[in-house]
Parts: C-alpha cells; sequence; structure tokens
C-alpha cells in the first residue's frame, strides 16, 4: 500500500466544487424569499 502524508491530497477540485455548490444554494435562497415577499405582497 502506498504511504499517506497527511495534507498532502490536492483538493483544489473539491474546493472549487463546494464554493459553487455553496453560491447555487445562496442563490435559490433568495430567489425563493423573493418569490416568497412578492406572494406576500401581491396577495397570491
Amino acid at each position: 500500500m502506498a504511504e499517506h502524508k497527511h495534507g498532502t491530497m490536492d483538493i483544489s477540485v473539491q474546493e472549487k466544487t463546494f464554493d459553487g455548490f455553496i453560491k447555487f444554494t445562496i442563490r435559490t435562497v433568495y430567489v425563493i424569499l423573493a418569490l416568497v415577499i412578492l406572494m406576500a405582497v401581491f396577495n397570491a
């Protein structure tokens, strides 16, 4: 088995994926909040 040294793995792809997921989630929450506010204002 290969020796593994803690902290040597390249995780740049995982970090970019996680950042994209967080951005997508935040934008989705903003859209949902905007829709809820618009529904409350226009009493839909």
